[in-house]
C-alpha cells in the first residue's frame, strides 16, 4: 500500500472515530500509532521504524513542515476533506533524548460535529442562567472530560449578537463566528499576551483554554472585573480547590469574591450502552465560600440515578464516587 494511501487511512479512521488526536510514538524498533477519542486511546496499528518514518514524512509534507529537522520542535498545519467536509489539522513533532522524532495530530472539528449528551440537563440550565451575571465561570475536571465542548455549546447559546474571541492551546473547536487565537511560545503568544491583546479587540465573551499560571490567571481576573463574560477551565480535584487553586496562583481573596460567578465540575462517564455521558455538577461562588471541604453526596446522588436508570453499572459508580 502506498503511503499516502496508508496516511489517508489512517486520517479517515480517527475522523470516523471523532479521535481529537492521533499519535505517532516510537518504541524500540518499531511505532505504536495511536489514535484518541473521549471514550478511549487505542492503537491503531503497530509498524516498522522505516514505515513510521515515511508516514511521518509525508504528514509533514503535507503541513508545510521541514522534512530534514526531525529533533527540534515544529508545528505545522494543514486540512482534510472526508465525507465531503474538510477538518482542520494542527501537527506537532520533536525528537526524544535518543533522535526518534515523534508525532502528535490534533483533529479540529466543528462545533455541529461535537455533541455531548449529560446525565444531568438541568445542571446546564443553572450555569446558563448564571451567565447573566458576566464574570468568570470555570470549569474543572481531568484532562478529556469535555469541557471544552460544553464550554463552546453555552457560549453558543447566547452568542448570536456578541462578540466571542478565544485563547487555546491549541484551539480545540473550529466556530466560524468566533475570533480564535492559538497560543505561540516561540512567537511571544503565551495565554496572558493574547489576553491583552483581546482586551483591546473589546469582545463581549472570552473562552481562555486553561488558566495554568499566575500571569494569565491574573490576565483571567482582570477582563472578569473589567466587565467580559470569561469561560475558562483549571485543574482542581474539586470544585472548592478552583479556589484554592486561584489563590495558589497569586489572586488575592478579594478579587476572586469579585470576579468568580460560577464553578462546573465535568466528568465523561461511561455506560452501559457503550457511549459516554457527561457529569456535570454547578456551583455558585457564594454556595462554595459557605464550607471548608467539598460534600460529593449531590454528585452521589446523579450516580445512583444513573444507576436506577440502569445507564451506568454499580461498578462504574464506584470508579466515579469522588468525582
Amino acid at each position: 500500500m502506498e503511503i499516502s494511501e496508508q496516511v489517508a487511512q489512517l486520517y479517515n479512521a480517527a475522523i470516523k472515530h471523532q479521535a481529537s488526536d492521533i499519535y505517532f510514538l516510537p518504541v524500540n524498533d518499531y511505532y505504536l500509532i495511536k489514535i484518541r477519542n473521549a471514550e478511549l486511546l487505542m492503537i491503531w496499528d503497530k509498524v516498522k521504524n522505516e514505515q513510521a518514518r515515511r508516514m511521518i514524512n509525508y504528514c509533514k509534507y503535507m503541513a508545510n513542515m521541514a522534512l530534514s529537522e526531525s529533533r527540534r520542535p515544529q508545528i505545522g498545519s494543514m486540512t482534510w476533506q472526508a465525507d465531503h467536509k474538510q477538518y482542520s489539522l494542527r501537527l506537532s513533532s520533536v525528537g526524544d533524548f535518543l533522535g526518534a522524532e515523534s508525532m502528535v495530530i490534533r483533529i479540529i472539528y466543528e462545533l455541529q460535529d461535537v455533541k455531548t449528551a449529560f446525565f444531568n440537563q438541568q445542571a446546564l440550565f443553572e450555569l446558563q442562567e448564571l451567565t447573566g451575571h458576566r464574570g468568570l465561570i470555570v470549569f474543572s475536571g481531568p484532562t478529556g472530560s469535555g469541557k471544552t465542548t460544553t464550554i463552546y455549546n453555552l457560549v453558543n447559546q447566547i452568542a448570536a449578537d456578541q462578540v466571542v474571541m478565544t485563547i487555546e492551546d491549541p484551539v480545540e473547536i473550529k466556530q466560524l463566528n468566533y475570533l480564535q487565537l492559538q497560543v505561540n511560545r516561540e512567537a511571544g503568544m503565551d495565554y496572558s499576551d493574547l489576553i491583552k491583546v483581546g482586551l483591546r479587540h473589546r469582545p463581549d465573551i472570552f473562552i481562555i483554554g486553561e488558566i495554568r499560571d499566575s500571569l494569565t490567571a491574573q490576565a483571567a481576573i482582570k477582563a472578569a472585573l473589567s466587565g467580559h463574560l470569561v469561560y475558562s477551565t483549571i485543574h482542581a480535584q474539586d470544585p472548592c480547590g478552583v479556589i484554592s487553586r486561584l489563590k495558589q496562583l497569586g489572586i488575592e481573596e478579594q478579587f476572586i469574591f469579585q470576579s468568580l460567578t460560577a464553578i462546573g465540575y465535568q466528568r465523561l462517564i461511561p455506560t452501559i450502552n457503550g457511549g459516554k455521558r457527561a457529569l456535570l455538577k454547578a456551583h455558585s461562588l457564594h454556595e462554595l465560600t459557605r464550607i471548608k471541604s467539598y460534600d460529593w453526596s449531590d454528585w452521589q446522588g446523579e450516580l445512583e440515578r444513573a444507576i436506577s436508570k440502569r445507564q451506568i453499572t454499580r461498578e462504574t459508580a464506584k470508579k466515579y464516587w469522588y468525582g
